[in-house]
């Protein structure tokens, strides 16, 4: 079988190269209690878009910095009794998508919810998309980044869905590819009453690994652009990487208490399969990976309909 990383054996039994920052948990818990210190501007509307099918509506609220942040929220009809949420994260520079593209899960009795990440293609912030978000504020430190920023977006929304009436609070669960795949991780360990994770093939992992490999093209170019610019001596790498360590999310997945359902493709060249098994490996919960030996970081044939009979599970 062709391979660009480590052979599976191996990779089966990888958990991470990227250091984790020794207070790490000390500077998460503090990220939390100042985003619980602030104002959540809580405002949901009727949305333009309607359809028979579900009712649809516009949700904001604002970010520990004061950003909007924009959310499709998609309720079933006559709902009544509380439901289950599926909470969905986009791939990096994209956004929520189309209001009918995720239609079929309120019109099955669950509700949905996609949040569009602050300052990509979508609705949230206050600036278009442009490349170098991964090392966004970094040089100033940890609590600069813009990543602790998204991740604090996704917390807010599941703290938002937990407190709504409707929502069954014991089956909220996150779903992701790409980016959206390791928020859907992260969220879920910040806010661990989430019940169930489906994430597909995450980006944000390991990234010293990543620059070790020289295989992360794409979104990982941003690694290489950040020396060139700011460091081209590399005077300060270690410190670097360990800094992106915070936002790492193979160093987050073990505080996961829901049940992870991860997909790898092994031909996989934008977030090589090693970095995500490093996530796999150190989630501590109940856990399944489903392995795609000919894919890498594309559409995979019939995933859309699996993932569909996973959320179908929500209903029992």
């Amino acid at each position: 079988m062709p391979n660009i990383d480590l052979p599976l054996d191996e990779l089966k039994k990888y958990r991470g190269t990227n250091p984790t920052p020794l207070n790490m948990f000390e500077f998460w818990q503090e990220s939390l209690d100042d985003l619980r210190e602030t104002e959540a501007g809580v405002v949901i509307t009727p949305a333009e878009f309607q359809t028979p099918l579900c009712d649809c509506y516009d949700l904001t609220f604002k970010g520990i910095d004061n950003e909007k942040i924009y959310v499709k929220m998609l309720l079933p009809k006559n709902i009544s009794k509380p439901v289950p949420a599926l909470v969905e994260f986009h791939g990096y520079g994209g956004n929520g998508g189309d209001w009918s593209r995720r239609m079929i899960y309120p019109a099955s009795g669950i509700a949905y919810f996609a949040m569009d990440c602050r300052d990509q293609m979508g609705k949230s912030g206050d600036e278009y998309f442009r490349t170098g978000n991964l090392v966004r504020g970094l040089l100033e430190g940890p609590k600069k980044s813009y990543y602790r920023k998204v991740y604090l977006d996704a917390v807010r929304l599941l703290d938002i869905i937990f407190q709504m009436k409707d929502i069954d609070k014991t089956r909220i669960s996150t779903l992701g590819y790409s980016q959206g795949g390791a928020i859907s991780l992260v969220s879920a360990a910040l806010e661990n009453k989430v019940f169930k994770v489906f994430a597909i093939y995450p980006y944000l992992s390991d990234f010293k690994r990543v620059w070790n490999l020289d295989l992360g093209d794409f979104a990982y170019q941003e690694l290489r652009d950040f020396f060139r610019w700011y460091d081209p001596q590399h005077k300060n790498e270690n410190k670097f990487f360990e800094t992106l360590g915070y936002i790492d999310v193979k160093n987050f997945v073990e505080n996961i208490k829901g049940e992870v359902t991860m997909v790898t493709g092994l031909m996989d060249r934008v977030c090589p399969p090693s970095t995500q098994f490093a996530v796999y490996n150190n989630i501590k919960s109940k856990k399944e990976h489903i392995i795609y030996p000919d894919f890498g970081h594309e559409n995979i044939n019939g995933l859309e309909d699996l993932i569909y009979q996973w959320a179908l599970n929500l209903l029992k």
